[in-house]
């Protein structure tokens, strides 16, 4: 009887430790978003964050935006080295990621729209890109749903500065990104709250 205790607090001791470990694990993976600077750092993301979408249900909006996100901003670099390259895979899986978590109850859907504004953009850059009009539009209708509730969101700014880009309007975009760049203190106490964005800001990089 006192061996079957052991062994049951043995087993209990060790969920837990792994339950704190994987609390400590997604929480570092969230800074990691952050920090990322290649490729490689954004897909060993993902594939943290795709995993978490299915073992970390409390925090299943979070793992499945910062998915979306890794996948996106590897696309970005990519494009930034070379504007021919095709990302349309990494930007459908932005995309699909992005939409994932749209139905769980603690959804920020203002990050959401933003996210998905940012990839409808990114698609119009990739090359042989078609319905370039049809995905700005999509941006802007994300900027509106977004302004509605996040109007002070740095990551909405800099959404707005590269419609504006695309558009033509190169002043405004510069203005936009400047106010973008100084909107990333952290305003939440919630450890998850998304805080990148500077990497794509173009005095920031």
């Amino acid at each position: 009887m006192k061996k079957t205790l052991l062994i049951c607090f043995c087993v209990v001791g060790f969920c837990l430790q792994a339950q704190t470990y994987s609390e400590k694990d997604f929480k570092q993976t969230v800074s990691q978003v952050n920090t990322a600077k290649t490729e490689n750092d954004y897909e060993t993301i993902f594939q943290k964050f795709s995993v978490f979408t299915s073992t970390k249900p409390s925090e299943k909006w979070d793992a499945y935006y910062y998915a979306a996100v890794a996948m996106y901003m590897k696309a970005e670099l990519q494009l930034k080295k070379s504007p021919s390259a095709d990302v349309s895979n990494l930007n459908a899986l932005a995309g699909k990621y992005a939409h994932g978590g749209v139905s769980n109850s603690k959804a920020d859907t203002a990050e959401t729209d933003i996210l998905l504004g940012l990839i409808a953009l990114q698609k119009t850059e990739i090359k042989g890109a078609k319905d370039i009009q049809m995905n700005m539009d999509l941006a802007s209708h994300m900027i509106a749903k977004a302004q509605a509730v996040a109007p002070e969101n740095p990551r909405l700014a800099i959404l707005k500065a590269k419609l504006e880009e695309k558009s033509g309007n190169k002043e405004s975009a510069d203005k936009l990104f400047k106010k973008a760049s100084t909107g990333f203190e952290p305003k939440s106490t919630s450890s998850a709250a998304p805080v990148w964005g500077r990497q794509l800001i173009p005095s920031m990089n």
